[in-house]
């Protein structure tokens, strides 16, 4: 209040002044305060008027900026998935569409040119595919992947070419929780073929320029950087900084330097001309004849020694002149390693020999100098492929982008007289260990087997012969070859089979060991039968019992070649890309044919389609759901955390309105109080 009390009745002027001045500016104080609160609107507006609130809003303030962006993210996913399964249910819906086309065509009676007409609604198809193939939503190109800022299918050469990558964008649903936005490689639509798998490790050495980041490290763990101790014979230790090294040069360059001053100080003689250098996938010490070896050691709790292979953590590793090489420290295979350096391959490279797209190109390898060269090389024949490097970091893999016919699909052969450099590196498309049940699509091979005569009701070998190759010789001798189980599981074990079976036939034939042999061709794919040069007529394959495994083998398709007598059969183990594009190119190409049994196939091919578009829309459903409720959260909590902030923060203005009214009052009387006491004087308490 400000009104005097009553205990200062006889007073200086001077310090009544004050007194009242003081009681005055403190109520209009009190009214500045709410009449800022009042225009504001809020009860706090700085920290000291009331600390632990403010403390509490300014929490509540950062949980809503942080719940409004959430909900903005989870509206932006919204908006891509409900994108995305439009996209899919179209899809599906045109796969279903095809998928009747294609069963309605297998009836008897339907002409070829009912077919053909058919084929144009496919052509259709194909067009409308390639638009929801390549939709957008807010987040970019919904079957694009990480790469949503391009289309993520382009028409190259007559098919489809799906050039997306990455496992796709993702966004936050809070509490660690992600949700993928767009689909990468491996959905239904835009896919590659991953069959073509580096076979061989390559096991790169180590070398000057490998860097420390790619080392796995002789634990396993990577490198850690630090100093290491040495010391030689009985002589004192000495250390080396190895902090700041990049490569495992500048390791051997400090190494070097430091045993150098060494030896300088300590007048010995440690390194001989070899120095410190590199053998394998390890450093080496070519260290001079004596009793005398060389030891490394940590330095503090430090794990430097051990992560370079130069020490063990039982200290039983020392380096002398019969024991030169530390421990192997696994470098990573990366697109800079050198070929010279690649320990799993030896010799030389060729040429290799890669078809796709209908096109063919022979490469010329022997001029890479990395890795890189490779890749940039194989991708440089614009042909739709991609060279990876496998998961395992071992080897090189070799991707189809490419959906096309059968005609069209994706090989990597040899070429006569290169060395085999496809196998050396592991990516010939048909090899000694590739699978049986890749081949024909991922069909595999159909064998007979466990054959039972109908009449004796006893098993029957000679029922369970799958086909016969007939020679060019005179007599037309004949070879019934009989494939067991184990036997289709690699093309290597079918040529050991067939060679197998030969074997005693040709001798009770009387003709020689060689006078037919199953093996692979040192230049086109396929499975190659010789036989004997002098055999005047050509040799020849015939199915038994209605198998069809010498079908699906290549060889009743095969061409006979007169110069070498080999029936080199057809390449059944080519690389094709598994999505609808390639079902509905099958389905057209089986219709313009006229091909009940090539539109049987696409017609199965467009079925497991259909499952595969269910089964994605239903996950990208369930992640739309996921969205849904989580922005319903969201939001329930924001209001929450609404309503606790404005009760801490928002003035109560009927309150406020009190308050103000009682301020008023107050000042209105302090006022009239002082303006009366500075009225009296000395006569009005002396009367």
């Amino acid at each position: 209040m400000s009104i005097l009390p009553a205990n200062i009745s006889r007073v200086p002027n001077l310090m009544f002044s004050q007194v009242s001045l003081s009681n005055l500016t403190r109520t209009n104080i009190s009214l500045f305060g709410l009449q800022t609160q009042m225009v504001t609107g809020k009860a706090v507006n700085k920290m000291s008027d009331d600390a632990v609130r403010a403390a509490s809003i300014l929490v509540l303030h950062d949980r809503l900026e942080r719940s409004g962006q959430q909900q903005r993210n989870l509206e932006h996913a919204a908006s891509s998935l409900n994108m995305l399964e439009n996209a899919l249910r179209d899809a599906g819906e045109l796969a279903l569409q095809a998928k009747d086309i294609a069963s309605s065509q297998l009836s008897f009676g339907v002409s070829a040119g009912e077919r053909a007409s058919q084929a144009t609604v496919i052509s259709e198809m194909l067009a409308g595919l390639y638009n929801i193939s390549n939709r957008e939503s807010e987040a970019g190109y919904v079957f694009g992947g990480s790469r949503s800022a391009v289309p993520p299918v382009v028409e190259f050469h007559g098919g489809y070419r799906y050039v997306g990558g990455g496992p796709g964008l993702i966004t936050d649903q809070a509490m660690g929780a992600t949700v993928p936005i767009t689909l990468g490689p491996g959905n239904p639509i835009g896919s590659l073929s991953a069959r073509v798998r580096g076979g061989v490790d390559l096991n790169p050495n180590l070398s000057p320029d490998t860097r420390l980041a790619d080392l796995a490290g002789a634990r396993g763990l990577g490198v850690a950087m630090g100093a290491v101790r040495f010391s030689f014979g009985a002589g004192p230790a000495a250390e080396v900084e190895l902090t700041g090294a990049d490569t495992a040069g500048d390791v051997a360059d400090r190494l070097t330097k430091a045993i150098r001053d060494y030896e300088s100080a300590e007048g010995v003689t440690i390194l001989g001309s070899g120095g410190v250098g590199f053998s394998g996938g390890g450093f080496t010490f070519d260290v001079m004849p004596g009793p005398a070896s060389l030891a490394f050691s940590e330095v503090g709790s430090g794990v430097t020694a051990q992560d370079l292979g130069l020490c063990t953590g039982d200290g039983s590793l020392s380096f002398s002149s019969t024991r030169t090489a530390a421990v192997d420290l696994d470098p990573a295979l990366t697109w800079l390693s050198p070929v010279s350096t690649l320990a799993g391959l030896t010799g030389p490279l060729g040429s290799i020999r890669v078809n796709n797209v209908g096109k063919s190109v022979t490469l010329d390898l022997s001029g890479a100098q990395t890795l890189q060269d490779i890749k940039n090389t194989i991708e440089g024949a614009d042909l739709g492929v991609r060279v990876e490097i496998n998961a395992d970091g071992t080897g090189i893999d070799v991707l189809n982008e490419v959906a096309t016919t059968r005609s069209g699909a994706m090989s990597i052969e040899e070429v006569g007289g290169a060395g085999l450099t496809a196998t050396r590196l592991g990516i010939r498309t048909l090899g000694a260990d590739t699978r049986l049940d890749e081949f024909n699509d991922g069909r595999g091979v159909q064998i007979i087997n466990g054959s039972v005569n109908p009449t004796t009701g006893l098993a029957d070998p000679a029922l369970d012969v799958d086909f016969t190759i007939t020679l060019g010789d005179s007599a037309n001798t004949r070879i019934r070859v009989d494939l067991r189980p184990q036997d289709v599981l690699t093309v290597q074990t079918v040529i050991d089979r067939i060679n197998q079976e030969a074997a005693p036939q040709l001798a009770a034939a009387g003709l020689p060991a060689a006078a037919l042999r199953a093996g692979l061709s040192d230049s086109s794919n396929g499975i190659v039968l010789t036989q004997d040069a002098g055999f005047g007529a050509a040799l020849r394959v015939e199915p038994n019992n209605n198998s069809l495994a010498a079908e699906q083998l290549g060889l009743m398709t095969g061409r006979y070649d007169t110069a070498s007598a080999s029936l080199v059969g057809e390449d059944r183990a080519k690389v094709r890309v598994d999505n609808l594009f390639t079902n509905l190119l099958d389905l057209r190409e089986a219709l313009l044919g006229n091909q009940t049994s090539g539109i049987g196939l696409a017609g199965e091919g467009l079925g497991v389609s259909v499952e595969r578009l269910a089964e994605t829309r239903g996950l990208v459903g369930g992640f739309s759901k996921r969205v849904t409720d989580a922005g319903e959260r969201e939001q329930d909590r924001a209001v929450l955390d609404e309503q606790l902030r404005s009760q801490l923060e928002d003035l109560d203005y009927t309150e406020a309105a009190t308050r103000f009214s009682l301020l008023q009052t107050q000042l209105e009387a302090g006022l009239r109080t002082a303006a009366t006491a500075n009225t009296l004087t000395l006569l009005d308490y002396l009367g």
